[in-house]
C-alpha cells in the first residue's frame, strides 16, 4: 500500500470503492510521498496532514455505512494558493496576504468536495499569478524535477511539479494566459482548459470583481499525470454555482459525433520559427490520432496572431488598471519589474481603443467557431520553442518579449474563450514539452478522447520521471 500514491484517479476511485483499498490508505501514502520529496521541490506550501487523515477517514466510514458516493470518493486534491479554501489563507504568492483567510470554498473547491475529494493542501504560484514560472517571496521557488534550471511552468506550476512528482492525482489550477497549459507542457502532465465560465469562480476574499476581460477569459481546471483523470475531475468541477452568474448548466458529455471526428492539423506560423522538435511532437500527435481512428487533415486555422494582439493589448490595459495598484504597494521588486516590462512590451489602450478591441473579439471567436465547425478538433504546438529557464523572464524586457511570442498559441486561445487540452509527449533539448488540442465550445470532451488516445501510444511521461531520477 505504500506504492499508492502511483495510482490515478481513476484507478484510486474504483479500489476505495470496491474496497480494494481505503482512502486513507491513500492519502496516508501520498502524505508520506510529500513528506519525502516535497523539501526539495517545494510544489506544495502547506499540507493539511490531519484533516486530510481525518477526511479520508469519514470517507471510509460513508461507504461502510451505505452512503452515496460522489465519483472522486476519497481521490486527493490539491488547491492552487489563490483559490479559496475554507479557513485557510488565500495569499496568491503575496507576502501581504499571507493572513487572508477564507471564509468559504470557491464554487470549484465545492464541486470537487461534492464529488467526494479530499483536499490535501495548497499549491505554489508566483506573485499574482502573472509568471510563466513559480517563485514569490513568501514561499520560495518551486523547483522542476525533471531540470534544476527549467521554470515548472506558471502560474499553476506548484500544481504541475505536484502532478508530476506523484503528491496525488488531481491538482486544480486556474488559466488566464496559459497557467494550466504551461505546466502540464513544462512538468510532463496534460491537462484541459475548459471553455470560458464552464467552471465557475468565486472568491469570497476577493475585495472587488475582475476585470471584464478576466472574466471572459479566467478559467479553473485540473492538471494531472492521465488524461483520464483530467476528465473525471474537469467533470466534476463544471457544476453550476448560483455565486457565479456567468456559469452556464451545460452537460459535460455533448452529442455524439457521427463518422470518424476530423482533426485539423494547423499550418504552423513561421514567426517565430518554430523548433525543430516541438514540430515532431506535432507530427507524432497526429501519426497517433489517424491510429486511434481520428480523421486528419492540414489546414490553415483563422489568425492566431489576431486573437493574440487582442489579448495582449486589452490584458496589459486591464492589469496597468486592475493590478498595479497592488503590485506596486505589496509585490516584490520582481515582480514589479516584470510588469514593468510586460505593460512596455504591450500597449496600454485609451477607453475607445479597449472598448473597439473588445468589440472585435467577436468576429475573431465567429472565424474561429466557424472553422471549428468543419475541424471539431484544431492540433497546435503551445509553446513554439523548448521550455525557458526558471528566471529567464526577470532578465530583461527582450525576454519577456521572447516568452511572449513563443507563447502565442497559448495566449490567443484564452482570448478567444475556446477549450484547449495540452499533453505533454517528449523532452526537446532535455526539457518536457507537449502539444495543444483546440476544441469547440463546451467539448472538452472530445479533446479528452484525443488526449487519452495520444496517452495510449505514446505513453504517461510521468512514469519516465520516476523511472529516469529519484523522484
Amino acid at each position: 500500500m505504500d506504492e499508492l500514491w502511483r495510482c490515478g484517479a481513476v484507478e484510486l476511485a474504483a479500489a476505495i470503492r470496491s474496497g480494494e483499498t481505503t482512502a486513507r490508505e491513500a492519502v496516508t501514502s501520498i502524505l508520506g510521498r510529500i513528506d519525502d520529496l516535497n523539501p526539495d521541490l517545494n510544489a506544495l506550501v502547506a499540507v493539511d496532514h490531519d484533516g486530510a487523515v481525518a477526511a479520508a477517514e469519514r470517507a471510509d466510514a460513508a461507504l461502510v455505512a451505505g452512503a452515496e458516493l460522489g465519483p472522486l470518493h476519497g481521490v486527493p486534491v490539491t488547491i492552487k494558493a489563490n483559490l479559496d479554501v475554507a479557513g485557510q489563507p488565500t495569499t496568491s504568492g503575496v507576502e501581504a496576504f499571507a493572513d487572508k483567510i477564507a471564509a468559504q470554498d470557491a464554487p470549484a473547491v465545492r464541486n470537487l468536495r461534492h464529488a467526494g475529494a479530499i483536499v490535501l493542501g495548497r499549491s505554489n504560484m508566483p506573485e499574482f499569478g502573472i509568471r510563466g514560472t513559480t517563485f514569490n517571496p513568501l514561499h520560495g521557488r518551486t523547483a522542476n524535477p525533471w531540470d534544476d534550471d527549467a521554470a515548472p511552468g506558471g502560474s499553476s506550476g506548484g500544481a504541475g511539479v505536484a502532478a508530476a512528482a506523484g503528491f496525488g492525482p488531481l491538482h486544480q489550477g486556474s488559466d488566464i494566459g496559459g497557467s494550466l497549459r504551461f505546466p502540464a507542457s513544462a512538468c510532463g502532465a496534460v491537462t484541459v482548459k475548459p471553455t470560458s465560465n464552464r467552471v465557475p469562480a468565486f472568491n469570497s476574499t476577493s475585495t472587488s470583481e475582475r476585470g471584464v476581460l478576466s472574466q471572459a477569459m479566467s478559467v479553473q481546471g485540473i492538471i494531472a499525470r492521465e488524461a483520464a483523470d483530467v476528465r473525471l475531475a474537469t467533470a466534476a468541477m463544471i457544476r453550476p454555482d448560483p455565486r457565479d452568474p456567468n456559469s452556464p448548466p451545460v452537460p459535460w458529455l455533448g452529442e455524439p459525433l457521427r463518422g470518424p471526428i476530423t482533426v485539423a492539423v494547423a499550418e504552423i506560423d513561421p514567426e517565430p520559427e518554430p523548433h525543430p522538435g516541438i514540430v515532431e511532437l506535432i507530427e507524432r500527435a497526429a501519426e497517433h490520432l489517424a491510429d486511434a481512428g481520428h480523421r486528419i487533415v492540414r489546414a490553415v486555422a483563422p489568425s492566431i496572431d489576431d486573437a493574440m494582439r487582442g489579448w495582449f493589448s486589452a490584458a496589459v490595459t486591464e492589469m496597468s488598471v486592475g493590478m498595479t495598484p497592488a503590485i506596486e504597494r505589496f509585490g516584490s521588486a520582481d515582480i514589479q519589474r516584470f510588469l514593468g516590462w510586460t505593460v512596455a512590451a504591450g500597449e496600454v489602450l485609451d477607453r475607445d481603443g479597449y472598448l473597439q478591441t473588445l468589440g472585435s473579439r467577436t468576429a475573431l471567436m465567429r472565424d474561429w467557431n466557424l472553422f471549428l465547425d468543419e475541424y471539431p478538433l484544431v492540433l497546435t504546438p503551445f509553446m513554439v520553442s523548448p521550455m525557458f529557464d526558471w528566471d529567464f523572464d526577470t532578465r530583461g524586457l527582450d525576454e519577456v518579449v521572447h516568452v511572449i511570442d513563443r507563447a502565442k498559441y497559448a495566449f490567443g486561445i484564452n482570448y478567444l474563450g475556446l477549450p484547449a487540452g495540452v499533453i505533454a509527449m517528449d523532452l526537446v533539448e532535455e526539457r518536457p514539452a507537449g502539444v495543444q488540442l483546440v476544441g469547440r465550445r463546451y467539448r472538452e470532451d472530445l479533446i479528452c478522447d484525443a488526449m487519452e488516445a495520444i496517452e495510449h501510444r505514446n505513453g504517461v511521461m510521468a512514469h519516465r520521471l520516476w523511472d529516469r531520477v529519484a523522484v
